[in-house]
């Protein structure tokens, strides 16, 4: 199994919460400065150390940058959201490209009944891609 796990600059408590409100699911979060026997410039850190989202589409797991170390916020990579109908596609890209930019417009596609791409206000690319039907036979 494959999860991906994404990093942000102080911001990962925000849009995970908001992952959970889109995919629904369990959100546990730990932030630096529960750590055993944090280190100096951790042990008063809100910023989350790791949070993983337990949902019906799948896990996603993510956490800021620890303090004192620079940024790489994720642009190469997108997360991938396959939904069962067309009508719960559009609800997701919908609530993801909210304040965020489309790269592709929800819509169909050759290859798929419903397929769109955005990155979302939090830098997070993503693809929501609705399962073709599977031909009667």
């Amino acid at each position: 199994m494959i999860t991906p796990y994404l990093h942000f600059e102080s911001h990962c408590e925000e849009a995970m919460r908001s992952y959970q409100q889109v995919l629904g699911g369990d959100l546990d979060l730990m932030r630096y400065k529960e750590m055993p026997e944090a280190p100096e410039g951790y042990a008063h850190s809100e910023a989350i150390m790791h949070a993983a989202l337990m949902s019906p589409y799948g896990d996603l797991m993510a956490s800021d940058d620890p303090p004192h170390v620079a940024s790489k916020p994720q642009s190469s990579v997108s997360v991938t959201v396959s939904t069962d109908t067309v009508a719960d596609g559009r609800r997701i890209f919908g609530a993801l490209v909210e304040g965020g930019v489309p790269t592709m417009e929800y819509g169909p596609s050759f290859f798929s009944p419903g397929f769109g791409m955005c990155v979302d206000r939090f830098g997070t690319s993503w693809i929501i891609m609705t399962t073709p039907a599977k031909p009667a036979g």
